[in-house]
């Protein structure tokens, strides 16, 4: 196993298929390995697709600074403090042309929406996941990205509810994911940042320039470390520019083709506590 050639003082992990298992939980070894980095007084950021609504459950993991990045570098989250510290939205008009560039494109296409209030999402778009049960507006992309005049003062009326979104998220009925993403590319241009992380045909759309990669390194620049200190671990294509700006890069053996193709290193699977097994030889060689 190739080690950093200076030494490591943060490491930034996706979550879902790279350091969770499959049930979405933190394994025993894995929970251990965190907790002794932390000790070696390495930090370790979770650099996430996952909204922040999502990362409570991991609370007790994130490390003494509480801090995760989330929606692809699209908002900061205080996860011990239930607080958003920052969040990097798309410009209204940006988000509008998206959503109309997609549906003159691939007019199938159902839309959700992240914003600092919470979520939102258009009829047609099913929402499966915990959390995405609870009150929240439903109603056209276009209605919830334009700002309604009639609607009474003080009512929940959703016009407008999806304005500042950090995060556009994107169905499609029956097309391959690989093929949806790169047919919302070409139609989107570089508008908006476009990459997926879903097993199915689900995209995930950050305003330009946004990724886990540019979150990431300004949290970086914020705490007086180098890219070269950063050890990261992915699995999809929403990882790539995080491990292309990492001075130390691992895939787990169960990472999308596209992500083992790019990253040099690899380690075992999200099952097999990949990542786990990286931080303990490590934090083992840096106490040698």
């Amino acid at each position: 196993m190739t080690q950093p050639a200076t030494r490591t003082r943060l490491i930034a992990t996706d979550l879902d298929g790279t350091l969770l298992c499959h049930s979405g939980t933190v394994s025993e070894r894995t929970a251990a390995a965190l907790a002794l980095a932390e000790q070696a007084g390495i930090q370790v950021v979770f650099v996430t697709g996952r909204p922040p609504r999502w990362m409570q459950r991991l609370g007790e993991h994130i490390g003494g600074h509480g801090v995760a990045i989330c929606s692809n570098g699209g908002a900061v989250y205080d996860v011990h403090r239930d607080r958003l510290v920052e969040s990097f939205p798309l410009a209204a008009d940006d988000a509008r042309a998206v959503v109309a560039r997609l549906r003159e494109r691939l007019p199938e296409c159902a839309f959700a929406f992240e914003y600092p209030a919470g979520f939102a999402r258009e009829p047609e778009y099913e929402v499966k996941m915990w959390g995405d049960d609870e009150a929240h507006a439903v109603a056209p992309a276009e209605r919830l990205l334009t700002k309604g005049t009639d609607a009474p003062e003080g009512t929940e009326a959703p016009d407008g509810a999806a304005l500042g979104s950090y995060k556009i998220l994107v169905k499609h009925p029956d097309l391959d994911p690989d093929v949806f993403l790169a047919e919302a590319r070409a139609a989107v241009g570089p508008l908006a940042e476009i990459t997926r992380s879903s097993p199915i045909a689900l995209l995930e759309i950050s305003a330009r320039g946004v990724t886990k990669a540019s979150t990431l390194a300004r949290w970086c620049a914020e705490q007086g470390i180098d890219r070269s200190e950063v050890v990261a671990f992915g699995d999809m294509p929403n990882d790539l520019e995080m491990l292309a700006w990492a001075g130390t890069s691992y895939a787990v053996a169960n990472a999308h083709p596209e992500v083992l193709a790019a990253v040099a290193q690899h380690t075992l699977s999200n099952q097999d506590d990949g990542v786990a097994r990286v931080i303990e030889d490590l934090v083992t060689r840096a106490a040698a």
